[in-house]
C-alpha cells in the first residue's frame, strides 16, 4: 500500500515538473516578444490547454512566474552562447568566439524576439523591485563573463598590458546588443555583420599583434 502511494506521489511530482517546464518554454517565448508584463497564469493556461489551478500551483504568483521565466531564459542563453565555447582556452580567440556565439544566438532567434534580455531589460530598467534586481544581477554576471575573457586575453599577452579591460568589455557588449534590435526592426542580417566587423576592429586596436590568427575566422568558416 505504501509503495502504491509513493508511486502515485512520484507520478504527480513528475507531471508537475513537466507542466512547469512546458509553461516556462511558452513563457520565455512570450516574454522575448512582448515582455514580462505580458505573462499571466490565465494566458499561459489558455495557450497550453491547461487549467489555471494547475499553472498557479507551479508558481503561486505572477511575480514568481516572471522570476522563474528569467531563470529559464538564463539557462537557455547559457546553453546557446556560453556552452559552445566553454572548453576553449583563455585568450583572444575565445573572446572572438564569444562575440560570434552571441551574434549567432540572436540571429538564430533562439528566442522569437531575438535577445530575451534586451527586451526585458528595457522593460524593467527604471522600475525598482525584485524583477529589476534579478535582471541587474544577470547583467552583472554577463558583464563579468565578458570582462573575464578580456582579462584572459591580457593574461595570455595577446592584448596589450596597458589596455583598459572595462572599456573593451563595455564596447563589445554595446556592439552586440545594438545589433539585435536593428536586425529585428529591419529584418536583415546587416547589423550582425557590422557588429562583427566592429568588434574585430576593437579587439585589433588593443591587440599586441593586430594580424593575429586568433582574430581570423576558423578554417571551416573560411572554407564555407
Amino acid at each position: 500500500m505504501a509503495g502504491a502511494t509513493t508511486s502515485r506521489t512520484d507520478g504527480r511530482v513528475l507531471r508537475g515538473e513537466e507542466t512547469r517546464r512546458t509553461v516556462l518554454r511558452r513563457a520565455v517565448e512570450i516574454a522575448s516578444v512582448e515582455g514580462l508584463d505580458a505573462l499571466s497564469i490565465g494566458r499561459l493556461a489558455t495557450d497550453l490547454g491547461l487549467s489555471k489551478s494547475g499553472v498557479f500551483a507551479g508558481f503561486g504568483s505572477k511575480e514568481e512566474l516572471q522570476l522563474a521565466t528569467l531563470r529559464a531564459a538564463r539557462r537557455i542563453f547559457s546553453d546557446a552562447v556560453l556552452d559552445p565555447i566553454a572548453a576553449e582556452p583563455p585568450g583572444l580567440r575565445k573572446l572572438r568566439l564569444l562575440c560570434e556565439s552571441w551574434l549567432a544566438y540572436s540571429r538564430a532567434r533562439v528566442f522569437p524576439g531575438g535577445c530575451f534580455f534586451y527586451e526585458v531589460n528595457a522593460e524593467y530598467d527604471a522600475r525598482p523591485g525584485p524583477l529589476r534586481d534579478a535582471l541587474a544581477a544577470n547583467w552583472r554576471e554577463w558583464h563579468a563573463t565578458v570582462l573575464g575573457l578580456v582579462n584572459g586575453a591580457v593574461g595570455t599577452g595577446e592584448l596589450r598590458a596597458d589596455a583598459d579591460p572595462e572599456d573593451i568589455a563595455f564596447t563589445l557588449i554595446a556592439l552586440l546588443e545594438n545589433a539585435n534590435p536593428q536586425a529585428l526592426l529591419f529584418d536583415e542580417d546587416t547589423p550582425y555583420e557590422r557588429a562583427h566587423r566592429a568588434a574585430l576592429r576593437r579587439l585589433r586596436s588593443d591587440a599586441v599583434d593586430p594580424d593575429t590568427p586568433a582574430l581570423l575566422p576558423d578554417r571551416a568558416d573560411r572554407a564555407g
